[in-house]
């Protein structure tokens, strides 16, 4: 029975080599032929299909465009502008009218400059005078001194005289002079040394080294008022 079984399976190798090999193809026995004509057959309407071209691969972004200056090559550094903040002696309302016309016609930017104002309170002296002479001057000195009363000179236009107390109001001397005539002084009165008054004074906070030049051919019309560098 073994023998039968090896038998058999060898004429049943041997008979397809034969097959595969074509060797049996006069008896019609052989396999299909795996050509392009027969995967053609295979397909499903052809006819329909439509070769998709390939889509053109991303172009890249273009690289920057590298700078006019070099890496290695020095940057001039532009720095700010160098200012300084000026302003003027105080000048009276006359002053500043004629300073500002002035300005306004020059080269000066009107943003570059401004009149500030003070007002000065006024001032009153209880005082002695005027004395004819010197002798006249001493003998009213040695009699505060013997009263112990204190005093100084009067100054300006009320020169020779004796000043024997400065007030802010007129109020405030005439309560000292009432105290001077109880202490037995007799001639002093009460009169106002400075009347209250506004003064101006130009300033420049930013000023640049062209405004300062421009300013320099300005100072003759600035009445002698000097510019200095602004208080801190």
């Amino acid at each position: 029975m073994l023998r039968f079984a090896l038998l058999v399976l060898l004429v049943a190798n041997a008979g397809y080599l034969a097959w595969s090999q074509g060797w049996m193809a006069t008896l019609g026995w052989m396999p299909e032929a795996q050509t392009e004509p027969y995967r053609l057959k295979q397909q499903v309407r052809p006819d329909v299909l439509s070769v998709v071209p390939t889509p053109p691969a991303a172009t890249a972004p273009p690289a920057p465009a590298s700078s006019s200056v070099s890496a290695t090559e020095p940057v001039e550094e532009i720095l700010p502008e160098t200012t300084v903040c000026l302003q003027s002696e105080n000048m009276d309302e006359a002053q500043s009218r004629k300073l500002q016309q002035i300005l306004q016609q020059s080269d000066l930017p009107s943003t570059s400059w401004e009149m500030q104002s003070s007002a000065i309170a006024g001032r009153w002296m209880v005082y002695l005078g005027k004395f004819p002479n010197e002798t006249a001057l001493e003998k009213r000195r040695a009699e505060l001194r013997t009263r112990k009363i204190g005093y100084d000179r009067a100054g300006g236009s009320l020169e020779p005289g004796l000043s024997l107390g400065r007030f802010s109001s007129e109020d405030a001397a005439t309560r000292e002079l009432g105290q001077m005539l109880n202490q037995g002084v007799r001639g002093a009165r009460v009169v106002q040394e400075r009347a209250p008054q506004t003064l101006y004074a130009l300033r420049l906070s930013h000023a640049t080294a062209a405004q300062r030049s421009i300013l320099q051919r300005l100072q003759l019309s600035m009445g002698g008022k000097a510019l200095r560098a602004c208080a801190s």
